[in-house]
């Protein structure tokens, strides 16, 4: 999200809009051009960082054992797809392989010319590299998406030293906040909005339960 609207006092006529729509909305589809205003943000950040920050001050252990429940849960959401990618990619440079190993049979036997083979070679080993490229990053995001009690404890070590904060910070954001993802706001059949805010905090990512703010 980009920041929009007038610098001054009056924080209700302030928003942020997205920057990705200006990029890939128009041509492609992929985004919407939706906003969010800057105090619907702000007290949705706040109330949520005072609500983990209570939790932390009266049973920290508790607090560790629910950052590790709802990080499992969305690492094994994470984990399907990755893994269901990583079977795909594999699958396909086994058969890009046996493509490749059956046209060098077909060059070797004369049943293809020089330059046949030397054209599709290299489209097959282009897609080899990309393929082994592919597998290499599933692999090693499959294998740091875990989450640890290591992580938990680190985040919650981040936020005791703050109690019960009146006011966001961008030394309170940039240390406990890794991103904000915003999504377009949604009308409800009784006439009143929501927005979707999804909050990924360090170290432990998205751990908010309702992620749904009314506007």
């Amino acid at each position: 999200m980009s920041y929009g609207g007038k610098k001054n006092k009056n924080y209700s006529t302030m928003f942020f809009n997205c920057s990705k729509f200006r990029q890939l909305g128009k041509a492609g589809g992929q985004c919407t051009a939706h906003y969010i205003r800057y105090d619907t943000l702000y007290t949705y950040v706040l109330a949520r960082l005072q609500d983990w920050i209570y939790q932390a001050h009266t049973d920290e252990k508790e607090l560790l054992n629910r950052l590790l429940k709802t990080s499992d849960k969305e690492a094994a959401k994470a984990n399907k797809k990755q893994s269901a990618e990583l079977a795909k990619s594999e699958k396909r440079k086994a058969e890009v392989d046996r493509l490749f190993a059956k046209l060098y049979e077909d060059w070797s036997s004369g049943r293809i010319t020089e330059y046949n083979f030397k054209m599709l070679s290299q489209k097959y080993q282009a897609e080899q590299q990309e393929l082994v490229e592919k597998i290499d990053r599933l692999k090693s995001e499959l294998a740091s998406e875990k989450q640890t009690t290591a992580d938990a404890e680190k985040w919650v070590a981040l936020i005791k030293p703050y109690s019960d904060p009146t006011e966001l910070t961008a030394e309170m954001l940039n240390t406990l906040i890794e991103k904000i993802v915003v999504h377009e706001a949604t009308k409800d059949p009784d006439g009143t909005g929501t927005q979707e805010i999804e909050i990924f905090y360090r170290f432990v990512g998205k751990i908010d339960q309702n992620t749904n703010t009314r506007l």
